[in-house]
């Protein structure tokens, strides 16, 4: 059994596709699978699921929803600069550790 991965984006981050067939599209991290390397971002790599309706008032169909992608796929994007890029860790004056832009050194909320 290998430990979990350590990923380089939170959930609630807004990251950039950089691979693939959505690279380029920009969207939030809605939730994080460490052990799998991977993370659901909103709007990218849209699946659909074919679910049977679990009871008689409940409709059946066809579903879109998001599918995991690899982590190694996006970079955090900066508000700032408007662009993908990597992070720096600061620990400022009163101790606290923040992540900042490597290209224009606006800092990102934890």
């Amino acid at each position: 059994m290998s430990l979990p991965k350590k990923l380089h984006v939170k959930q609630g981050d807004t990251v950039m596709v950089i691979s693939g067939k959505d690279a380029g599209k920009v969207g939030k991290v809605q939730s994080a699978l460490p052990r799998e390397g991977k993370i659901v971002v909103e709007g990218v790599n849209m699946v659909t699921r074919h679910v049977r309706p679990r009871n008689a008032s409940e409709q059946g169909g066809r579903i879109e929803r998001e599918g995991a992608i690899y982590a190694s796929k996006v970079m955090l994007y900066c508000d700032k600069c408007k662009k993908p890029t990597r992070i720096s860790k600061q620990t400022l004056a009163d101790g606290t550790k923040v992540r900042v832009c490597k290209k224009c050194g606006e800092t990102f909320a934890k």
